[in-house]
């Protein structure tokens, strides 16, 4: 009799008692597996995105051009509406995290030389640069990226917190545009006054890939005639001759400097002011009855391209090597040590 009751233990203990202890090690394996590879993935996006705290410039005076608001705004929350309007989000991430960092830096420089009598910076780009809200910058996207591409400019600006250039241990005064048509200008060259040693003519390759890179204005005699008169009301042009409408002078970097049109020798600034070009890199071509002008290059030049830094991002440069390339002779530090 006890043998017939061992041997039903061992037959129920084998079928079903072991199996269900095994199958609970395992599991309990199986959620130690999980759990650590959460913390993994906890532990990458903690390391991935410091902590960081500003003891000065926390917060920076926003002023809203259209209401004459004055916001007060944590300096890294502006700055992803910064760079979500002031660069495609499908940029390469080294390209967004250069615009962070260079906008981070002229924001700072704006807060020490104050442009705006109740603010430290507008939302004007004409004026300071470019800011959206997060509601419309999400409205202009695709739905199906709206997320991803403001996790991806928001992961850009937190990675770089507190990171800005300096020259002389100063915050530079960091100028940049869309496109330098494959070269920088200098600041003397567009708004007169004295250089910076900061912003010098250099070269980019790969900017030509980019929509921004050429443009062309075609005017009839009237329509030039008419745009150069909200300037020069005298002017008189003979289009006949070769000689009344060329470029006289160019600029290091290739760009026009003086121009003649007919009774006036104009500045290449004034010239893409009045006849809208998106660039003073221009040629000037009489074709029949209309005068055209072949484009390249978008914005003033000035310092960094944003196109440009894509370009490098994608050969291989990270936001700091972007950033030494477009800006003479500077360091990149943290905002805390100036």
């Amino acid at each position: 009799m006890k043998k017939v009751v061992l041997y039903l233990f061992s037959f129920v203990f084998i079928c079903f008692l072991l199996p269900a202890i095994l199958t609970k090690s395992k599991g309990n394996d199986k959620e130690v597996e999980t759990t650590t590879q959460q913390v993994e993935e906890v532990k990458e996006q903690t390391e991935a995105t410091p902590e960081y705290s500003y003891t000065k410039y926390s917060t920076i005076n926003l002023l809203h051009k259209k209401t004459g608001e004055v916001e007060q705004v944590p300096i890294d929350d502006y700055l992803i509406n910064v760079v979500s309007a002031e660069m495609p989000a499908d940029y390469h991430i080294e390209a967004l995290k250069t615009q962070a960092i260079v906008a981070r830096t002229y924001t700072i420089y704006k807060v020490e030389n104050k442009k705006h009598e109740n603010a430290d910076i507008c939302d004007d780009s004409t004026c300071c640069q470019a800011w959206i809200s997060k509601e419309d910058r999400l409205a202009k996207w695709e739905e199906q990226k709206r997320e991803s591409n403001w996790k991806k400019i928001t992961d850009c600006v937190n990675q770089t917190k507190g990171k800005i250039v300096v020259y002389g241990n100063q915050p530079i005064n960091a100028f940049f545009h869309s496109n330098s048509g494959g070269t920088t200008e200098t600041p003397v060259n567009v708004w007169g006054g004295g250089n910076y040693p900061y912003l010098q003519t250099v070269q980019t390759s790969g900017e030509e890939a980019y929509a921004q890179y050429n443009s062309e204005v075609s005017l009839t005699r009237e329509e030039l005639i008419e745009k150069i008169k909200t300037k020069y009301a005298d002017i008189s042009i003979n289009f006949d001759d070769n000689e009344d409408l060329k470029i006289i002078e160019y600029t290091e970097s290739g760009r026009v400097k003086t121009a003649k049109f007919g009774n006036h020798n104009i500045s290449g600034v004034e010239i893409r002011s009045l006849l809208g070009l998106k660039s003073t890199n221009f040629e000037i071509i009489k074709e029949n009855e209309k005068i055209k002008f072949i484009v390249k290059g978008y914005g003033h030049g000035v310092g960094l391209s944003q196109t440009g830094a894509d370009a490098m991002a994608k050969q291989g440069n990270n936001c700091e090597e972007i950033i030494k390339h477009f800006y003479t002779g500077v360091t990149i530090t943290d905002v805390n040590s100036i």
